[in-house]
């Protein structure tokens, strides 16, 4: 392969990666977005801009179904808070029957400009459910508007290009255990 060759191939494989890194900030993403199914899960959701420049002051995550405990984690500068919901069916937590989880999370009272990037982290249990996707409705408001990051394809369809789309998270099979 000539070296000039070689150099068009890099030009271009670096503009297609750069292609898709910029499509995929432009949305709130979870950092991982494949996990064990049935296991723990440490969720980071990227928050990549404000809205029409405005800072962001409030970050809402809607646990999906299936979820369980989920549990926040705190960021300076920005309060915490988390919404209970009655369960239709009470589950089994080591010993304990739970007839009540969180359901949502919310930071607020914080400023991410909207030129910065910041990430908001929570753990859940996973649902034992491998091919299952999970979509974790986010809704972030700014002084000037707000990204309803909560749009769900129909299944074998994808959204269109200017969707705001939830993040999401594909179940896969579990791990095997030692």
């Amino acid at each position: 392969m000539t070296l000039v060759l070689r150099a068009a191939c890099f030009v271009l494989s670096t503009i297609s990666v750069g292609a898709f890194a910029t499509s995929a900030f432009a949305h709130a993403v979870l950092e991982r977005d494949h996990a064990p199914a049935g296991s723990f899960y440490k969720a980071v959701i990227g928050i990549p801009h404000g809205c029409a420049g405005t800072a962001t002051h409030t970050i809402r995550v809607l646990m999906p179904d299936g979820v369980r405990q989920p549990k926040p984690m705190p960021k300076p500068g920005w309060s915490l808070e988390t919404r209970l919901e009655k369960l239709a069916a009470s589950y089994d937590w080591y010993g304990t029957t739970i007839t009540e989880d969180v359901r949502e999370i919310v930071w607020s009272g914080g400023s991410l400009r909207g030129d910065f990037y910041d990430e908001f982290v929570f753990m859940v249990k996973l649902p034992d459910t491998p091919g299952e996707i999970l979509y974790f409705k986010t809704v972030q408001t700014c002084e000037n508007g707000e990204h309803r990051w909560v749009e769900v394809p129909e299944p074998g369809k994808t959204l269109g290009h200017d969707a705001e789309p939830a993040p999401s998270l594909t179940l896969t099979k579990p791990e095997a255990s030692h």
